[in-house]
């Protein structure tokens, strides 16, 4: 599996995944007019996503630090896309605030993957604990193709 560094942002994108809907973004981290990074934009864009395959299901888990489960959506689009989403909204300020430093990400996201095609659509679950979604797509069982001898005459 050849894994290709990304040269803008440092992340890493598996080019050969036919799972990913990932696309490179040449313009992510660049910043706009008036200087600084968009932070409604940006915002939590690079939702951090672990995806693994067992035997039995995939296991997708994502860190959403944070959010709760209302703040989170989990859909199936067009049979196979898992669309994960949610927004972050920003803290309700005071007039007599004075802020030193303000790092933390408001505003929407959006990430989604194509599902392989042998799983089960109908059993998709979702928990969140401690700020992390933990996503689990059942597989289907593999069925093993039916042998039958054949009696050789002669």
């Amino acid at each position: 599996m050849a894994l290709i560094p990304s040269f803008f942002g440092g992340q890493r994108s598996n080019v050969f995944d036919p799972f990913s809907l990932d696309v490179w973004d040449p313009f992510q981290g660049l910043p706009f007019v008036g200087g600084g990074t968009d932070r409604q934009t940006a915002a939590l864009a690079n939702v951090r996503i672990d995806w693994k395959e067992t035997p039995e299901a995939h296991i997708i888990q994502a860190d959403l630090p944070g959010l709760n489960k209302e703040e989170v959506k989990v859909e199936v689009e067009d049979g196979r896309i898992l669309q994960i989403s949610g927004e972050k909204k920003r803290e309700k300020e005071e007039k007599t605030d004075k802020w030193h430093r303000v790092e933390r990400s408001v505003g929407k996201f959006v990430r989604r993957f194509r599902l392989p095609e042998n799983v089960r659509m109908d059993q998709i679950k979702a928990t969140m604990e401690n700020g992390v979604l933990n996503v689990i797509v059942p597989k289907q069982e593999e069925k093993q193709p039916e042998v039958k001898p054949i009696e050789i005459s002669g």
